[in-house]
């Protein structure tokens, strides 16, 4: 609605307005072929973690995430979430390992370089759904056979930041998801996030109007 105030310092006023804003102006179309970019094999390989911290379980998140559910778009560092208590175990290991501990992020967690390749942001989630995730994503592959965290938990993820691309992304990869992978986006927002149902249905909806012909 033109004049209507919106909170810009909470991710639910920032994604309120970028709603606002898509629900005025987008039309039908991407002026792509999403699917058909979806099939393109990936252009970017990133690191495989797997033997650097051994047991522990870990997925990948944030822009790597996605190209699991949409087509590939470009990002500079590689993102993956632990469980928070296993946090302290992996930067030991990052730091073992000769990789640079370069800050700390907001959400919890850290930044990370290594000595040759892109820079890594560890997340040490507390969500209570977090042991569910972690377990799903050791299944669920991407080309690079990297564990991916579960589409539902990473729009949840994607959803507390809300930054601009965050809110884009989410609306994308809920575009191009068929209605059972919808059924169980919703479920997981039902029990863990159900006062984010309004903007789930709103950025659903247009997803799936930029998928049409």
């Amino acid at each position: 609605m033109m004049g209507q105030a919106f909170d810009l310092s909470s991710a639910r006023g920032r994604r309120a307005l970028i709603i606002s804003i898509c629900r005025r102006r987008q039309r039908p179309g991407a002026g792509s072929d999403l699917r058909a970019l979806m099939r393109r094999r990936p252009t970017v390989t990133w690191p495989d973690l797997r033997d650097l911290l051994g047991p522990i379980p870990w997925a990948v998140a944030g822009a790597v995430a996605t190209r699991l559910y949409m087509p590939e778009r470009a990002t500079s560092d590689l993102d993956i979430v632990v469980s928070r208590e296993d946090l302290p175990a992996v930067e030991g290991a990052l730091a073992a390992a000769g990789w640079q501990r370069t800050g700390e992020l907001a959400i919890g967690g850290s930044a990370w370089t290594p000595s040759a390749g892109p820079p890594l942001d560890v997340i040490g989630c507390g969500e209570p759904w977090r042991h569910d995730a972690l377990r799903e994503a050791a299944a669920n592959r991407d080309a690079q056979d990297l564990p991916v965290l579960p589409l539902p938990y990473l729009i949840v993820l994607k959803m507390r930041a809300s930054r601009t691309t965050d809110v884009g992304d989410v609306a994308r990869m809920l575009g191009l998801a068929d209605e059972a992978t919808l059924a169980r986006v919703r479920a997981v927002f039902e029990r863990y996030a159900p006062e984010d149902l309004d903007d789930l249905n709103a950025l659903t909806e247009l997803g799936k109007l930029e998928t049409q012909g």
